[in-house]
């Protein structure tokens, strides 16, 4: 296994368990939180949002340190975080405590999660880190197939409590202990007083703008997909089991879709990572809202989804440098959380307003829009890409 491999296999089962111990917790353990504390469900659920909110303000703060200073004590601090913050949960005896951990789990997510784990990769390897971010989100993609389970697993056996603690303990055993053994204590490139200003000028401004708009779209329609796909198939006439069953499809789509990037290696522009992915995705919503054919359209969704998880980490890269590529996704991030925090109060009001045909029906226009707006990058960045 070459270094760059195992580099990225070391961060990847650091984002299995962090991924599992954020974003996905709360789909396990929530229905049993609110059970035991008689707190209300949708605050138990909505905490997570407040998370990702803090998390999208944290953002570019946790991109500036990554070109200051590389990404080990970012990654690091990150986990020490979340570990913290999972205690909090597990100690809290009312629910502004729970909420507050979940704030300080947010801090956790902005310096732990896909976009510092990219930045510092970037970081390291520069132009020749695509390879590494490929590699990084194939393992990324098994955090709800491990973790769900496991999550589950812990619950039947210690409550939710015990499994808040137990996720702790993972990262202070696990994560803490890897992420100091595998990345260097001075990442390679320009001096940290050296690393410039993400300053855009002219079709820099004008690519980063729409890049921007593209993620919070795709972070505002995937949040919503991931909330409520089983009430909108539910809506539409399936059985609950149906429903998931269909729902499972998504993950191993989104490992098929990165698998098929992996072999096209570099030969290609990241620009035409990010148009397939949007591609896929359009169409993967645009006939689930038609209703013809769900599996198809959810493993096309998957694959899209999959692969765009590269294209927003391959593409800053090609178009801005290496130089200023920590501080440009810090930058990127921000509006991306910020919707993600909003996703599940939008989608819900979505369904209340417009039912479940007219909100999947505005999710297919949002990949439409996110397709149409990856077709100008690609005419607005040329000169970029021809530099």
């Amino acid at each position: 296994m070459s270094p760059q491999a195992r580099l990225a296999a070391a961060l990847g089962v650091v984002q299995i368990l962090t991924w599992g111990s954020s974003y996905y917790l709360m789909a396990v353990l929530a229905p049993a939180i609110a059970a035991d504390t008689g707190w209300p469900l949708p605050w138990v659920v909505g905490s997570l949002s407040a998370g990702l909110l803090v998390a999208g303000f944290a953002s570019p703060l946790v991109g500036r340190t990554i070109a200051r200073h590389g990404g080990r004590p970012v990654l690091v601090a990150g986990c020490l975080l979340i570990s913290s913050g999972l205690m909090m949960l597990a100690l809290a005896q009312n629910l502004a405590v729970f909420v507050a951990g979940w704030a300080l789990m947010g801090a956790g997510m902005a310096a732990g999660l896909y976009d510092p784990a990219f930045a510092t990769l970037g970081r390291i390897y520069g132009r020749e880190a695509r390879r590494a971010i490929t590699l990084l989100t194939l393992w990324g993609g098994f955090a709800s197939t491990v973790c769900w389970p496991l999550s589950a697993l812990m619950l039947d056996q210690f409550g939710w409590r015990g499994t808040a603690a137990a996720y702790a303990g993972l990262h202070l055993a696990v994560s803490v202990p890897l992420l100091l053994r595998a990345l260097p204590k001075t990442p390679p490139g320009a001096a940290p007083h050296a690393a410039p200003p993400a300053e855009l000028a002219g079709c820099e401004r004008a690519a980063f703008r729409i890049m921007a708009t593209i993620q919070t779209l795709a972070g505002l329609a995937v949040t919503i997909v991931a909330v409520h796909l089983i009430a909108l198939l539910g809506a539409r006439g399936l059985p609950l089991a149906a429903a998931v069953a269909l729902g499972t499809l998504i993950g191993p789509s989104q490992v098929g879709g990165r698998l098929i990037e992996m072999a096209g290696g570099t030969r290609h522009h990241p620009v035409w990572t990010l148009i397939a992915a949007t591609s896929a995705t359009a169409a993967g919503l645009v006939l689930l809202a038609g209703s013809g054919w769900p599996a198809l359209a959810l493993i096309l969704y998957g694959a899209g989804n999959g692969v765009f998880s590269i294209a927003r980490g391959a593409l800053p890269m090609a178009l801005f440098g290496p130089d200023r590529y920590p501080r440009i996704m810090g930058r990127l991030a921000r509006p991306s959380l910020v919707a993600q925090a909003a996703a599940p109060l939008v989608g819900a009001g979505l369904i209340a307003q417009v039912g479940a045909e007219g909100t999947l029906a505005v999710l297919a226009g949002i990949a439409a829009t996110n397709l149409a707006l990856a077709a100008l990058l690609l005419r607005r960045s040329a000169p970029l890409r021809a530099a």
